[in-house]
């Protein structure tokens, strides 16, 4: 037996599983909402799971998710098959099937406050009245994740900020969307790569 044998380690899964993140996308399922501004969480880890060659499998924790390393490290990307405001479930079963703590959790989500095409990242916080990081603060019994805020912009004139977010993005910002999701998804892996402070000074956007 070698030595990690006698010391009753599984070499490959149990070094790995101490290692691995949890990516997890927000928006909502079903092609109707697919690119609706509330959707950016879904664009940015589909984009990751492309660059990794990898497809989507269903989970038993409601969701779809991938299995791979980026930059070399273990990551499950996570989609919820649930909608929006009820994330909080599926997330937290994930984080407990993959023991993943709260502080290994990264968060990619549509955020109103910021400007569009505008990034910023964080770790902690309030939800700022979405939904869906209420329900996944509540879900993982606490903020200590950290938050990829894919700005979308505040609605024009008096438009509802809930009907605002579940409609696509408009076709001027669709010719800048590709690079703006792309910027994203480096910013996650420079985060699960470098650590968090390392992503903000190189994306975090002052607006």
């Amino acid at each position: 037996m070698d030595l990690w044998g006698m010391l009753g380690i599984r070499k490959n899964e149990d070094m790995a599983e101490t290692e691995r993140w949890l990516v997890v996308g927000l928006g909502n399922p079903g092609p109707k909402y697919a690119g609706n501004r509330h959707n950016a969480g879904f664009m940015v880890v589909d984009a990751l799971a492309a660059a990794a060659d990898e497809r989507w499998k269903v989970h038993k924790a409601r969701a779809e998710v991938v299995q791979t390393r980026v930059e070399g490290v273990p990551v499950v990307l996570a989609k919820p098959r649930s909608f929006m405001n009820v994330s909080g479930a599926p997330v937290a079963a994930l984080a407990a099937f993959y023991k993943v703590p709260v502080e290994r959790v990264v968060v990619v989500h549509d955020e109103l406050d910021i400007d569009f095409s505008a990034l910023k990242l964080k770790r902690g916080g309030g939800s700022g009245g979405h939904n869906g990081l209420k329900s996944i603060t509540a879900s993982l019994a606490g903020p200590g994740y950290v938050r990829v805020r894919f700005g979308v912009g505040r609605p024009p004139g008096r438009m509802d900020p809930a009907a605002y977010v579940l409609r696509d993005f408009s076709s001027g910002e669709r010719s800048e969307l590709g690079l703006n999701v792309e910027r994203a998804a480096d910013a996650v892996r420079t985060v699960l790569r470098d650590g968090l402070e390392r992503a903000q000074n190189i994306f975090h956007t002052a607006v």
